[in-house]
C-alpha cells in the first residue's frame, strides 16, 4: 500500500493550502489526515468515508479546514484556510480498512505545512 501526499508548503496566517493524497494497492473505506507537531503527539485533523457520506474533524480545525474526495480514484483532500501559526505540522496521509471491529491502518509520508505569523 502507498499513500502519496502533496501540497505542502509555506503560507502566511489568514492563508490557505490544499493537500493531496492518492492511494494504490489496498483497499480503503476512509481515508483522512493526521498532523504532527514537534513534541506533540499526532491528531486527527480529518477523514472521510469511501462513500463521501460521513465526515469527521478535529476540534482544532471545525470550521477552518475541508476535506473531500473520491473512492473509486482512492484520493482525498484537504483544503485548509484561515490557517494560523498553530497549524504549522507535519501533515500526514491516511487510510484505512475498517472493519468493525478495528482497522487495518495505513500511513502516508508527512508533508510540511508551515504558517508564519
Amino acid at each position: 500500500v502507498q499513500l502519496q501526499a502533496s501540497g505542502g508548503g509555506l503560507v502566511q496566517a489568514g492563508g490557505s493550502l490544499r493537500l493531496s493524497c492518492v492511494g494504490s494497492g489496498g483497499i480503503f473505506n476512509v481515508m483522512g489526515w493526521y498532523r504532527q507537531a514537534p513534541g506533540k503527539q499526532r491528531e486527527l485533523v480529518a477523514t472521510i468515508t469511501a462513500s463521501g457520506g460521513y465526515t469527521v474533524y478535529g476540534d482544532a480545525v471545525k470550521g477552518r479546514f475541508t476535506i473531500s474526495g473520491d473512492g473509486a480514484k482512492k484520493t482525498v483532500y484537504l483544503q485548509m484556510n484561515s490557517l494560523k501559526p498553530e497549524d504549522t505540522a507535519a501533515y500526514y496521509c491516511y487510510a484505512a480498512w475498517d472493519y468493525g471491529l478495528g482497522s487495518y491502518d495505513y500511513w502516508g509520508q508527512g508533508t510540511q505545512v508551515t504558517v508564519s505569523s
